[in-house]
């Protein structure tokens, strides 16, 4: 979709007020990520070794400029809460925050958010005296870096009221997505959520017929950019709830001015356990598609000042090993081993993910009890979350091949092991 080179937001009188603010929306149970959020929210699960997945907006955010950030919460919160608070710290001549807005009771409401666009209503107390004239809304479960300074130039250029980043995705992912039917000028004429049969759906147009995008779906990717004005009109004028199944369709049906910006990057909805695996896989490919090595871009988090991480007689082939481990005569491949992380002789690790330790083996007397992966352990194809430990001898690979279980100390989901958060596997554990 065509963008003008030169097309400027910023100017000396209006290059604040053009700045727009930034929602970050936290998630509501986020059940399809269970077990990873029984004691956490969404955005606050580990990526990566190192990273939480509202690192991945808030540098998007960071390296576009944009530094004035709400972080709307409200389940299981207080992980983020505290990994916000010692992240993100502007010295007093930068002007910029990032600042979490709980759900809270009031005079005349006293309930929970109900919704995307129902978090948003019930906090516009807190944004109707910001100067920005635009409000940018994000979610804190997407992978995907992406200059947001493109979309709301996008935006002003097109006059719109909302703009809509946009990625085409083929008919599987589209069931599961919000589905933009749109003219040939970029103007939303329908939102489809989550059809049934996507191949039944009759569309206007569809990008360039010599494309290959004819034979794909134009899907929503939860970001959006309102101008102020219109997005308080809609929230105070009505109660929708959600703004991919009621707020843009009623929106649409107003006449307002809607429209797709096409983002051709990688975007990927890491929602669910499967999701979150593969995402997390992917980081190991030969080129991998979100790159965490791009100096001009990087992916930021809490400055931890761990010492560099120590590797005894071990054998380690395409893995991400983060700070302040140390790993005695281990074998690893395809692995993503996190922060803090202890393993001990003759231990094997193939396609997994060990999201680290809070705090290291050995600070405490009781040291059965810590952090700590024991000896002649295999795990294969399995998601460790943080301070787990796990005795001698122990063997984590689903076993019986279910796609999902629910067990005391492990669940299964589209079939990865998940060992829940400080659990104590005892020796010789067999999953």
């Amino acid at each position: 979709m065509f963008v003008p080179d030169r097309y400027t937001i910023y100017n000396e009188q209006r290059g604040f007020a053009m700045m727009p603010m930034v929602l970050i929306l936290g998630g509501g149970k986020g059940s399809r990520l269970f077990p990873l959020t029984l004691e956490r929210s969404k955005p606050a699960i580990g990526f990566a070794g190192k990273y939480r997945m509202i690192d991945i907006p808030v540098s998007n955010c960071l390296n576009s400029g944009y530094n004035k950030i709400f972080v709307l919460t409200q389940f299981l919160s207080a992980s983020l809460h505290g990994h916000l608070m010692e992240t993100y710290q502007f010295d007093n001549f930068s002007k910029g925050f990032v600042q979490i807005l709980s759900a809270e009771q009031g005079h005349e409401r006293s309930e929970w958010f109900h919704g995307t666009a129902d978090a948003v209503r019930q906090v516009l107390r807190h944004l109707r005296y910001q100067a920005q004239e635009h409000v940018l809304i994000l979610s804190g479960d997407h992978l995907y870096t992406m200059d947001y300074r493109r979309l709301l130039e996008y935006h002003i250029w097109k006059k719109a009221d909302v703009t809509v980043a946009s990625v085409y995705v083929d008919a599987q992912e589209a069931s599961r997505m919000g589905i933009l039917d749109c003219d040939a000028g970029g103007q939303i004429r329908r939102l489809i959520e989550k059809p049934k049969d996507v191949k039944k759906l009759k569309f206007s147009a569809r990008g360039d017929p010599k494309s290959d995008k004819q034979s794909r779906y134009l899907a929503s990717m939860g970001v959006y950019m309102f101008n102020k004005q219109a997005l308080f009109e809609i929230l105070t004028t009505s109660q929708a709830e959600d703004f991919g199944k009621h707020i843009l369709p009623l929106l649409i049906k107003r006449k307002s001015k809607i429209f797709a910006y096409e983002f051709d990057g990688y975007w990927r909805d890491i929602g669910t356990v499967g999701a979150y695996y593969e995402a997390s896989m992917d980081l190991l490919a030969p080129r991998p598609a979100f790159n965490l090595f791009d100096e001009s871009w990087p992916l930021m988090t809490r400055a931890r000042f761990l010492p560099p991480s120590r590797m005894i007689d071990s054998a380690l082939n395409n893995c991400l090993i983060a700070d302040g481990c140390l790993l005695r005569n281990v074998s690893a491949e395809r692995s993503i081993i996190g922060l803090r992380s202890t393993i001990e002789d003759g231990t094997v690790i193939k396609d997994a993910v060990l999201m680290g330790n809070d705090y290291y083996h050995g600070r405490f007397d009781k040291n059965e009890d810590e952090p700590l992966i024991g000896q002649n352990v295999y795990i294969e194809r399995a998601i460790v979350d943080k301070n787990v430990a796990i005795g001698d001898g122990c063997r984590i690979r689903n076993k019986y091949g279910q796609p999902d279980f629910d067990g005391d100390l492990y669940y299964v989901r589209d079939g990865i092991t998940i060992v829940r958060r400080g659990v104590v596997l005892p020796p010789d554990t067999i999953i």
